[in-house]
């Protein structure tokens, strides 16, 4: 990345004194590039940094710490949706209005202060436009700050894993970003009988993608666009900061009920603060780890020590867990709780002890996606589509819209362990319910040419072409017919008060029951001194 310098090269000399003084400096020089020499020469200083650091409000810190999180960089459009934008003016109105003074968003903040700067970066998808942190500041950052953070806590927590301890391993990875399509697109087809993930669902509101379960359109194209370490990036920058993510209400094993309230935000600050001071790469104990904030601080989330007002029950039998006596089941089992989620969101590798149900032990790591979205898509004759899992996510989005899924009602679609592909069925329903949402079989054909490089079944084209021109040609019906054993009593039925039940005849000796109705029938034929068998057809 650019470092302070060449950030600051566009800037004019009312926009380099600004910086100074909201680092506490003034400049002797009395033009733009001698101002730049003298103000990056200055802000350099360790002691004025962390001064400066001190004065930020918390919102800033939140996006210092996403930026550090994502190696310096975040694309300027995700980075603008969490953190405010900039607005554009000349030298001559932000002198008479101000900005820096009256900051409109966090980015303002940030960047009438140096920490915050944009360009565009080369990526795998051509010139993208990021908001980073200048290079020898964020070095700076991260070398001062880690230090200062480890200074506070002392020394970490705990201890190494033992090896009784270590046993299987489940890495992390960045299948949430998986997951996460699969929910937005059913959320997009007002899927009503999907079974969500409430902790996604907190999450991506989080994140601003979903408002009430209702998908916020262009905030998620730039979400499914996003690479898939951008994606994780802003995932993972949203959860850090989020005030509504409440990890203690989310946790499936607790039931809170009352109006009381908790500190989500800053317990999860507290908690970071501890984790920072292990060391990365090495097996911890968690359950030392649990052990050792019990012992240590065991009120990390309770204000002034309350056991009692919070109304929290244990959700297997309802029994309320009050006292400092249900401390494992509630604040232990939270810390545990919050060590899954950095490994949902890629951050923490678990190990689990042989027989163990729960993770014994957890690795910090510097997880970052490289997976290139190239997978391929794949049409059948008979309407099956099949998609890998390293298919570009914004693709299976848009192909989820139009098919009927497989395993319908969970949490995600079925993943064969063959082939590691997604599964999906053309039907007519499916491209009905896509046409009520605006959609036309032809938009879907598009799709299919442009993604299996035109290889499409012709069946499957001719299918589609005439769907789209005439609709639903042929039904398949699962009808009740009643079945006698000489026209006469079939006669005799329909000349009945149940007749009006009765309706197409197919034979002089079968005619279909209408729905609902057999029950009707079966009196009427008691009536008739005839009794009815109901025959079940077997396969």
């Amino acid at each position: 990345m650019p470092d302070l310098t060449h950030s600051l090269l566009k800037q004019d000399l009312g926009h380099l004194r600004i910086i100074a003084d909201f680092w506490g400096l003034e400049l002797d020089s009395t033009d733009a590039d001698s101002a730049r020499d003298e103000l990056t020469a200055s802000l350099l200083d360790v002691n004025l940094l962390a001064e400066l650091l001190d004065s930020l409000p918390p919102k800033a810190d939140s996006a210092l710490a996403a930026l550090r999180a994502s190696n310096g960089r975040i694309p300027w459009a995700t980075f603008t949706r969490q953190f405010g934008d900039i607005r554009e003016m000349g030298a001559g109105k932000r002198d008479r209005e101000k900005p820096h003074l009256n900051p409109i968003s966090t980015s303002e903040i940030l960047f009438y202060r140096g920490l915050l700067a944009r360009a565009f970066f080369d990526t795998d998808k051509g010139s993208q436009e990021f908001a980073y942190i200048p290079d020898d500041i964020f070095m700076l950052l991260n070398r001062k700050e880690k230090k200062e953070e480890r200074g506070k806590m002392g020394e970490p927590l705990a201890r190494p894993a033992s090896p009784a301890e270590k046993g299987k391993e489940i890495l992390a990875d960045d299948s949430i970003l998986d997951d996460a399509t699969t929910m937005l697109a059913a959320l997009r087809m007002s899927r009503s009988n999907w079974q969500f993930d409430q902790r996604l669902v907190a999450l991506l509101s989080s994140a601003n993608l979903i408002e009430t379960n209702t998908i916020q359109t262009e905030a998620v194209k730039n979400f499914l666009e996003a690479s898939r370490a951008d994606a994780l990036t802003m995932l993972h920058a949203a959860w850090m900061e989020s005030d509504t993510f409440n990890e203690l209400k989310l946790m499936p094993s607790l039931v809170c009920e009352g109006e009381w309230t908790n500190q989500p935000q800053e317990t999860r600050e507290f908690l970071f603060n501890l984790l920072d001071a292990i060391p990365e790469g090495k097996w911890w104990s968690l359950n030392a780890f649990v052990r050792d904030i019990k012992t240590k601080y065991a009120d990390f989330q309770r204000p002034a020590g309350d056991y009692d007002s919070w109304f929290i029950k244990r959700a297997a039998d309802g029994h309320y867990l009050r006292g400092f006596d249900s401390w494992n089941e509630v604040d232990g089992a939270l810390i545990r709780f919050f060590i899954t989620i950095l490994h949902w969101l890629g951050q923490v590798d678990l190990s689990f002890a042989e027989g163990a149900e729960e993770a014994t032990a957890f690795r910090i790591k510097s997880f970052e996606s490289k997976k290139v979205e190239s997978g391929k898509v794949a049409a059948s004759s008979n309407g099956k589509i099949s998609i890998e899992r390293t298919a570009p996510r914004v693709v299976r989005y848009q192909f989820a819209r139009f098919c009927e899924w497989e395993d319908v009602g969970r949490v995600a679609e079925r993943i064969e362990t063959k082939g590691d592909k997604y599964k999906y069925q053309i039907t007519a329903q499916s491209l009905k319910h896509a046409k009520e949402q605006g959609l036309k079989a032809e938009q879907l054909l598009s799709l299919l040419v442009k993604h299996t490089d035109g290889k499409v079944p012709p069946p499957l084209v001719k299918a589609l072409k005439r769907w789209e021109a005439k609709g639903t040609e042929a039904r398949v019906e699962t009808q009740t017919v009643l079945r006698v054993s000489q026209p006469e009593l079939l006669e005799e039925m329909r000349k009945s008060w149940a007749g009006k039940f009765l309706g197409e005849v197919l034979s002089p000796t079968a005619v279909i029951v209408k729905s609902g109705a057999i029950q009707k029938v079966m009196e009427a034929m008691i009536e008739l001194g005839l009794f009815a068998e109901i025959e079940t057809l077997v396969e």
